[in-house]
């Protein structure tokens, strides 16, 4: 299953074909995180929000550095996992990262398009638990500004867009197959946002897994499986109705039948932020 860490990086991808849970991130220089499963290409500009977090130090060049997801609420505000900024993602604290990058408008990674804009300040939720993966949510302040259009707006508590059977798109550059096949550009996938009892079956906690919490996760996916965020794609967004409802977070495995995607449920994170029902327009970064 996958790791909280970029349904991760932190760990080889042959790990993410077992039954241990594993966050989207990555943690070894040599492996990126998971791709979409079951999903197509689609071009950034469809959905301009998406970004990639990058360090070519760390995760090297020939993916322009990346190894998580990210979407922007605000025109400096970036949203992703807090799995993605462990130091055993990133080697030290995000802080102390150097070339830490958001990459945005850039389709194909191994481009120059678009931008590579450097953070300016990380805030790590306090609370996140790697045991139970709850609270898997982390803010970044970008140096320079992205254009408003490039913005997506949150949906808060009770919005319809998180009711059971919505259509809904996850984007990233992670694993599409989820044996360790990167992508280099953007992919989406069609999945709908599922009761919390099938996930609440499917992740009961015990022997060493994450625990489903409705408070603070979603489910998505398909209940036959089949299209999924994998490794590589932690971060990233989860869009329903144009507004954003989910982080890719954990899960077992990647598109396997009974095994739905978790995702850090944004109207939480709007909450434990104290931005309100309106959305995170204006929102600093860092808490």
């Amino acid at each position: 299953m996958r790791r909280p860490l970029a349904r991760a990086l932190a760990r080889p991808l042959a790990l993410a074909a077992t039954a241990a849970v594993i966050p989207f991130a990555c943690a070894a220089p040599a492996a990126s995180d998971s791709i979409i499963v079951g999903g197509f290409p689609v071009d950034v500009a469809d959905s301009p929000w998406t970004v990639a977090l990058s360090s070519r130090d760390r995760f090297g060049g020939t993916r322009s550095g990346q190894f998580c997801g990210g979407v922007a609420v605000g025109p400096t505000t970036v949203l992703t996992a807090a799995h993605c900024l462990r130091e055993d993602v990133l080697g030290s604290p995000p802080d102390e990262v150097p070339d830490l990058r958001v990459v945005t408008g850039r389709t194909d990674l191994r481009t120059d398009r678009g931008q590579e804009i450097a953070v300016r300040r990380s805030w790590v939720n306090p609370e996140y638990d790697d045991v139970t993966n709850a609270g898997d949510f982390a803010v970044l302040s970008l140096a320079e500004p992205l254009p408003q259009d490039s913005v997506i707006g949150a949906a808060a508590a009770g919005d319809p867009a998180y009711a059971e059977g919505t259509a809904a798109m996850v984007y990233g550059w992670g694993d599409v197959t989820g044996g360790g096949d990167y992508a280099t550009s953007l992919r989406a996938a069609r999945v709908h946002v599922l009761a919390d009892s099938r996930c609440e079956r499917a992740y009961p906690g015990g022997g060493g897994g994450g625990v489903y919490l409705a408070d603070s996760m979603l489910c998505a996916g398909e209940v036959l499986g089949g299209r999924d965020a994998c490794q590589g794609d932690s971060g990233g967004p989860l869009v329903a109705e144009g507004r954003l409802i989910g982080l890719v977070s954990w899960g077992s495995g990647c598109g396997r039948p009974g095994s739905p995607g978790v995702y850090a449920r944004v109207s939480d994170i709007l909450t434990k932020l104290g931005w309100g029902t309106g959305g995170v327009e204006g929102a600093q970064a860092a808490p």
